[in-house]
């Protein structure tokens, strides 16, 4: 255990620096005055809010990221958060491999914990599937979005926000160049878009399945019954979240946001607000305008998240549902948490319990701190900060009001969502060996 513990400190430490450095690296490149369209210095908070939002694919903005970037500096940002999607090991790996240099296993470790996977075999073999399935499924997604936005735009622009927004979508991380027609508007504009909005939602599910479960996939093909526990978990709870969050937010805004639209609008604003929670931030109808009932929904749906060992954040639906499980098998009083013919390991349950107290915590420390800094509302207050840990991007549009204090707690809260919370912890963890002898057994009162 101790063995276990010490290779894992490293790989937790690097982690973390190097998302740090290349979100500082992006930070001093947004500073310069090419990067903005006024051709003036940004200021570094601002300028560092955002590195961290692209580089978290998270989308939270102090300023529109059309009207206040450059090209030049809307580059930057769609780089960081191509990186910050597919994680800058899986893509530093991949060039390794085209460059034809040996792998070892300290490499392979890393890689295995950066996308998640259950074994380190093939692990090589998986990097390559993961960025070229990346680019193809990209380069799809921005075809089928020029197809609405060339005739609009014209083909050099019409294509450059295809390729844009199929990256931003893909990676979950909400950045949208619509200011050119409303500022902060998103995908408003295109409500009713079937192609725009069921490409846009199609990007976020895949980006959000997790790497894992596209290589399942890819292997066995449609044969459910082959698929990997997990993978099977991942699906099943991702249509469950997806339907029966578009049905809720259906039945509770069809006479609010929903009002006055034509059926096909109906489904469509209900889909795309079920999706777009699970760490996309984009959305097609007005967030600040949703009922209390609404924005409980979406910030449910923002802290599970998507899946692990994908472009999306969260606790992750796997998290959640060992937790039910776990809460069940509690209940009934069964040994061990069972599904689907299968028991999970007591680790799964030790780790999911973990994940999502840290991230409570967090949340509940940091809507203190900013409500303490700022007179702000309750439920805006905690929308932005699930919105933040979870990577999501939404906004009831408090983010360019925030002072200095607030949002320097949104940055820290983006960094640890784009880490992991549990990873987040383990940075500043120190690991003790185990006791030879453990400690007394004492009774409490739990509950």
């Amino acid at each position: 255990m101790l063995t276990k513990k010490k290779q894992k400190m490293p790989y937790t430490r690097m982690l973390a620096l190097g998302f740090a450095l290349i979100i500082l690296m992006g930070a001093l490149l947004l500073c310069l005055p090419v990067s903005t369209r006024s051709r003036e210095w940004m200021p570094f908070l601002d300028a560092l809010f955002t590195a961290t939002s692209a580089t978290c694919v998270t989308g939270l903005v102090v300023a529109d990221t059309y009207q206040n970037w450059s090209l030049f500096g809307q580059l930057v940002i769609l780089t960081l958060i191509q990186i910050g999607g597919l994680g800058f090991i899986t893509i530093g790996s991949y060039i390794a491999v085209l460059l034809k240099k040996k792998i070892g296993l300290k490499e392979r470790e890393a890689i295995h914990e950066s996308v998640s996977t259950i074994e380190l075999a093939g692990v090589v073999k998986l990097v390559r599937k993961i960025v070229m399935g990346t680019f193809a499924f990209e380069l799809t997604g921005a075809l089928l979005l020029s197809i609405r936005f060339v005739p609009q735009y014209g083909f050099w622009r019409g294509c450059y926000m295809g390729i844009f927004h199929a990256i931003s979508a893909f990676c979950n991380a909400g950045f949208d160049l619509m200011g050119r027609n409303e500022a902060y508007s998103s995908l408003v504009a295109y409500e009713g878009d079937i192609l725009v909005n069921l490409t846009i939602m199609a990007l976020i599910i895949i980006g959000g399945a997790g790497f894992l479960v596209w290589d399942d996939i890819h292997r066995n093909r449609l044969n459910f019954k082959k698929y990997l526990l997990h993978t099977k978990i991942v699906l099943i709870t991702t249509g469950i979240l997806i339907f029966g969050g578009a049905l809720l937010f259906y039945l509770m805004e069809k006479d609010n946001v929903l009002a006055g639209m034509n059926v096909r609008e109906r489904i469509l604003g209900s889909l795309f607000s079920s999706v777009t929670p699970r760490t996309a931030g984009f959305n097609s109808v007005d967030t600040a305008a949703l009922k209390d009932s609404s924005k409980f929904l979406t910030m449910v749906l923002m802290f599970i998240g998507g899946s692990p060992g994908s472009t999306a954040g969260g606790v992750k639906v796997t998290t959640a549902v060992v937790m039910v499980l776990s809460t069940i098998a509690m209940v009934r009083g069964t040994h061990g948490v069972n599904i689907l013919d299968r028991r999970l390991e007591e680790s799964a349950v030790k780790r999911a319990s973990a994940i999502v107290t840290i991230d409570l915590g967090l949340a509940v420390a940091a809507a203190l701190i900013i409500m303490s800094a700022q007179p702000l509302k309750l439920s805006d207050a905690l929308f932005e900060v699930f919105s933040a840990i979870g990577t999501v991007g939404m906004t009831t549009g408090i983010t360019r009001e925030l002072v200095p204090l607030s949002r320097i707690v949104i940055i820290l809260l983006m960094y640890c969502g784009r880490l992991g919370s549990l990873t987040f912890t383990l940075v500043f963890a120190r690991s003790k060996p185990e006791p030879p002898v453990k400690q007394p057994v004492e009774k409490i009162v739990v509950g």
